[in-house]
């Protein structure tokens, strides 16, 4: 049986559904839950994973008096019983992402070390909890984090410096808790699984410094303002640093590999080779692009690194650096793609697929996109000439105008980006 669109299609769209049924907290986070404590159970949680971790955890302990709060994106709330779910901004955050570090703090402050608290956090945290440091206002995290989403920095490095403008991030949730002992369950967005860097690790260790934090600003031409560098500049009031929070243990439940290997489950029962190149694959989205268009390249001519038909699996997250200008619509998965099918060059039997395990692409409403062997000759017949579109950072309205955009909403859980590249 040969491949032709419509199969491909359907085998690259059933690759990344299976990527993100295997991270929902629905299958997996009841196998990951602690003992159940002697005294009370408090629950906290940011991302955009959140409320539904906390009906999970709702549904796997009905019998425990579970009381808190969690935070998560507009639109990904769903309906708790006991947990109380606010909804706040991302990626940059909003007043309701001070209100939700506020509630958490206060929700897990005077327990006992007979008490348990559960912190369930996901991907999107970091923007969703956004208690500003002493001497500054949420305006100035507002500021620096959209700087950041536009400087092509790496969500490492972003992280480093959010943590160290916050009150909440960096450990300081855990810090709060004591003497309680903090259990995390946590579904990883970020590459190489950090604990330290999902969500800004509210309730981990943090290894970074202020200094760390000035640094990465200067690497990336980003001047504070006088107040952030006033806070940055500081030597105390330091993050707590590994090994000082010995109440906290941490745990993941769901990752980026886990879903790229249900992925390449898929496409064996579709017929295909899988090669996983890696769940952390970091860069220029449009170079990413022309690397692996070279390795699908070279899969059809020459049966290496695999034989066709097969697929090309690989996770993390690619960055878009916007240097002056406006920019066009789309999100890193979108401007992978175009960047792709512009270095394929319509080479026949390739297929692509790519999309934002969180449905969302940057700030967009599609989660990515297909890549065909025809998709220049449709974009040209329309009018577009695909590089200056790539150029203009406005793959979105592509992708949009040839009814490619992959639409799934919300999925309410985040493993980071699945690319999937088809070699018939």
């Amino acid at each position: 049986m040969g491949w032709d669109d419509a199969r491909a299609r359907a085998a690259l769209r059933a690759m990344f559904d299976a990527a993100v049924a295997a991270a929902d907290p629905r299958a997996v986070l009841a196998a990951h839950l602690p003992p159940k404590p002697a005294g009370r159970c408090v629950v906290v949680g940011a991302g955009k994973s959140a409320a539904l971790m906390a009906a999970a955890l709702e549904a796997a302990w009905p019998d425990v008096k579970l009381s808190g709060v969690v935070v998560t994106r507009y639109e990904h709330a769903v309906p708790t019983q006991r947990i109380r779910v606010i909804e706040a901004s991302h990626p940059v955050p909003d007043a309701n992402s001070e209100l939700a570090a506020r509630a958490l703090l206060d929700a897990v402050r005077g327990l006992t070390a007979d008490d348990l608290v559960l912190a369930l956090i996901s991907g999107g945290g970091s923007a969703l909890l956004a208690l500003p440091a002493p001497g500054l206002i949420l305006a100035d995290k507002q500021e620096i984090n959209r700087a950041l989403l536009a400087s092509g920095a790496t969500i490492h490095e972003m992280n480093a410096v959010r943590k160290h403008l916050s009150a909440i991030k960096g450990g300081r949730l855990a810090q709060a808790a004591a003497p309680a002992r903090v259990v995390t369950l946590a579904i990883s967005d970020v590459p190489g699984d950090d604990p330290a860097v999902i969500a800004s690790g509210p309730t981990v260790p943090d290894p970074t410094s202020f200094a760390d934090a000035r640094a990465l600003l200067a690497r990336y031409g980003i001047t504070p303002s006088p107040q952030v560098e006033a806070v940055l500049a500081q030597a105390a009031d330091e993050t707590p640093k590994p090994g000082s929070l010995p109440h906290a243990e941490f745990h993941l439940i769901a990752t980026p590999m886990m879903a790229l290997r249900r992925a390449a489950e898929v496409a064996r029962e579709s017929g295909l080779a899988p090669l996983i190149l890696g769940d952390a694959l970091e860069g220029e989205s449009r170079a990413i692009g022309t690397v692996l268009a070279g390795m699908a390249r070279s899969v059809r001519a020459h049966g290496e690194p695999v034989a066709a038909p097969a697929v090309l699996l690989s996770g993390g997250e690619t960055t878009v650096t916007i240097l002056g200008g406006s920019a066009g619509r789309g999100g890193r998965n979108t401007e992978f793609l175009l960047a792709l099918a512009v270095a394929l060059g319509s080479a026949p039997g390739i297929w692509a697929a790519a999309g934002d395990t969180d449905g969302i692409d940057g700030t967009e409403d599609a989660a990515g996109a297909f890549v065909t062997p025809d998709t220049l000759a449709r974009a040209r017949a329309l009018g577009f000439d695909a590089r200056a579109v790539l150029d203009g950072h406005d793959s979105y309205t592509l992708f949009a105008a040839l009814d490619d955009l992959i639409h799934t909403g919300p999925t309410l859980t985040n493993v980071n980006d699945l690319r999937a590249i088809l070699i018939a």
